[in-house]
């Protein structure tokens, strides 16, 4: 079972929480607001009331111990910068850092931090993309140019099959599943024909993704 260290009990700090209790992972949160632990305390295998910015106090846990850790302060970055930094001073694993903008996540890369989470930048990159197209119902950016896309069927695919069309050599995507209603049919035999009742996940640019759909 993975150990998480969340530092942090806001809203993303919570969600963490919530989808790792989900998953059975143990979680310790730590926040310096005694109320930001109320909510989560159901979710977790310990809550800790604490300034992450001090050394030892960071050092009690153990950072070595956890999987990941996880800086999901609020708006004072100058505390999160701090906190990144011990982290990976004290030896932790991996630590994710949450960032608004691209300049602290320029200076949280440079102080240690293995990755940088944007959760209001990638929400609204999802949510844009999804309602700029009939097209599109669903968007997972997994870089700033790849996604994983649910698209309707394009026109001139449908009665074709996978094979027929070449889709990887001839659009440049690769159909990851096709999806009816709520069921999902992973990666489809190339036999497989499109039909317009169908919504297809696909991996792909969003420049190849609009010219198939356009």
């Amino acid at each position: 079972m993975k150990s998480f260290l969340i530092i942090g009990a806001g809203t993303f700090g919570h969600h963490l929480c919530r989808e790792f209790s989900l998953q059975q992972c143990e979680v310790m949160v730590v926040d310096r607001n005694a109320k930001a632990l109320e909510d989560v305390l159901n979710l977790v295998t310990s809550a800790k009331i604490a300034d992450c910015s001090n050394i030892e106090t960071l050092r009690s846990f153990d950072i070595p111990s956890f999987d990941a850790c996880f800086v999901c302060v609020g708006r004072n970055f100058q505390y999160s910068l701090e906190i990144t930094s011990l982290l990976k001073e004290l030896g932790a694993k991996k630590v994710f850092s949450k960032a608004d903008e691209d300049i602290q996540a320029k200076f949280l890369l440079r102080i240690g931090a293995d990755q940088v989470i944007y959760p209001e930048k990638d929400s609204a990159k999802r949510l844009a993309i999804a309602e700029s197209s009939d097209s599109i119902f669903d968007c997972m950016p997994l870089t700033e140019d790849y996604g994983i896309y649910e698209i309707t069927v394009p026109k001139k695919w449908v009665g074709k099959t996978v094979v027929k069309l070449d889709v990887r050599r001839a659009f440049n995507l690769s159909v990851l599943a096709l999806k009816t209603g709520e069921k999902l049919r992973p990666l489809p035999p190339v036999d497989h024909a499109f039909t317009e009742t169908e919504h297809l996940m696909v991996l792909g640019r969003d420049e190849d993704i609009r010219r198939v759909i356009d």
